[in-house]
């Protein structure tokens, strides 16, 4: 595997084998972590984070496995940074890339990232945009293979609105890593038809199976893994949300989704995650609509079956792995 100078922006780029090398090194990587055992590769360098949106997870996995391989991060919130506004993407790219080794952009629109990568001249990472979310995917797959052993074959079923860079880059992940993959939504938040297309002739090659299905039962029986998401997603407005809990609320991951998906089924959320009442817009939903919770119930994230901070955790290790991988002539 050699993907020094390539650009990390979505998982339709690379092949099944590079995506699994990238897990296995930062599976290595993880490795020295725990154990205490320096791996600062990259001494000296310094990375640019642009995050048009905010993150705890993002930000802080991107800034200490900068830090772990050597590097200088330097973030850029919506306040520090002219990017769009008195400064084009383009020059914005320019100069960055004359100032750092690589440009890490979360942030709105998938032709963002594409355009500083193209401009920047040096490896550009997609921490997220609206359509695309690759670095979450590694850490979901990465965590999967600690807990079921491999991906190949693994039924996940994505509930919820499957339209966006979740159910997007989920699908694109499990298509070319050969696994059975359900978006488990009403027809209306299925994915994108032209990417499902996409996927199913990726699928082809690969042996991995694509479903769209409404029917809860159906979709999560012999399920690995269930996996669900936050049903408004950052930068959609609030008067969004009666809509999506009428229509989602059917959706919800509950001890009885993950009974009649069977014993050995895991939960996974990439989070934050609306579980309880222990957050302002929990609060706010509750007092406008009457819900303790959202997308999963507090029962099932509390429980043995779930993942979600071991997933977590993760971000940082595969991360680091996208920036060593890219950065340098990695042989660890």
């Amino acid at each position: 595997m050699n993907l020094k100078g390539k650009n990390f922006l979505k998982l339709l780029d690379f092949t099944a084998q590079e995506i699994e090398g990238l897990i296995d090194l930062a599976s290595k990587l993880k490795t020295m972590k725990k154990q205490g055992v320096p791996h600062r590769y990259c001494e000296g360098k310094s990375v640019a984070l642009i995050f048009e949106k905010t993150s705890t997870r993002t930000r802080c996995a991107f800034e200490v496995a900068a830090a772990d391989l050597g590097m200088h991060p330097v973030y850029l919130d919506p306040l520090g940074s002219q990017i769009g506004k008195k400064e084009s993407i383009e020059d914005t790219a320019r100069v960055l890339g004359r100032m750092f080794d690589g440009i890490e952009y979360r942030g709105f629109g998938q032709s963002i990232v594409e355009e500083l990568a193209e401009y920047a001249g040096v490896p550009v990472w997609n921490g997220l945009t609206n359509e695309f979310h690759p670095t979450q995917i590694l850490a979901d797959f990465l965590t999967i293979k600690e807990h079921c052993g491999e991906l190949k074959g693994k039924k996940l079923v994505y509930m919820g609105d499957s339209r966006y860079n979740m159910g997007n880059s989920l699908m694109v992940g499990c298509a070319k890593m050969g696994m059975h993959f359900v978006a488990c939504a009403p027809r209306q938040y299925f994915p994108n038809a032209e990417l499902v297309e996409q996927c199913r002739q990726i699928a082809g090659d690969s042996g991995a199976i694509i479903e769209l299905e409404s029917d809860v039962n159906k979709a999560t029986a012999g399920a690995d893994v269930i996996y669900t998401d936050v049903w408004v997603s950052m930068g959609e407005p609030d008067e969004v949300w009666a809509q999506r809990i009428e229509d989602l609320s059917p959706y919800r991951v509950t001890a009885d989704v993950m009974n009649n998906a069977g014993a050995k089924c895991k939960f996974m959320h990439c989070l934050p995650a609306f579980h309880d009442l222990n957050t302002k817009i929990g609060k706010e939903i509750f007092d406008k609509f009457g819900i303790d919770c959202m997308e999963v119930t507090d029962e099932v994230f509390e429980s043995d079956k779930s993942i979600v901070f071991d997933e977590a955790e993760n971000r940082m290790h595969t991360i680091k792995a996208v920036m060593l991988a890219t950065l340098t002539d990695c042989k660890v």
